[in-house]
């Protein structure tokens, strides 16, 4: 009976893991592409995954750091227009966690007109799927992957962004 119940187990806990609920994710990553278009950036990093946030100095730094490069883009005539959230890929088990990649493109005006840029975003859950936390996947982020996750999932492969296109 043991060895039934160990094996039962054993098959049903991938198929759990890989059993998660879209909406959840999707609805989570909505919420910080929308204080994001609304530069509400205390929603953002409450949602930023948090060794990243601690990396950049923590909350109040990265507050700083996020309203200063706003600030930056707006003198210089960029704005965010639009943030779409894509559907999430598959999920991967990383050590305690799990990743998912969600597509994501960025709208902005610019002074020379409309800029379109595509990227993912990555989503990492430590209670099963019920709570995500997100890493906009840019280069630096990328290039970070491995220090902030030691136990990354290497099948989950995370493309380069794309460069921005003019619309």
């Amino acid at each position: 009976m043991r060895l039934f119940l160990k094996i039962t187990l054993l098959l049903l806990l991938p198929v759990s893991l890989f059993a998660q609920d879209t909406t959840v994710i999707k609805r989570q990553a909505n919420t910080i592409a929308k204080a994001l278009l609304n530069s509400d950036f205390k929603t953002v990093i409450a949602h930023t995954y948090p060794k990243a946030v601690a990396l950049a100095g923590g909350k109040e730094k990265m507050l700083q750091m996020m309203s200063n490069g706003i600030n930056q883009m707006k003198a210089q005539g960029f704005a965010f227009e639009k943030v779409s959230i894509g559907s999430p890929g598959k999920f991967y088990k990383a050590g305690t966690e799990i990743h998912c990649l969600i597509p994501e493109t960025l709208i902005m005006k610019t002074s020379r007109g409309r800029m379109s840029a595509k990227s993912n975003l990555l989503a990492i859950s430590n209670d099963g799927g019920k709570n995500w936390s997100f890493l906009d996947l840019n280069q630096g982020t990328i290039n970070s992957v491995k220090a902030l996750f030691p136990n990354f999932n290497n099948n989950l492969i995370i493309p380069k962004p794309a460069q921005p296109v003019m619309l």
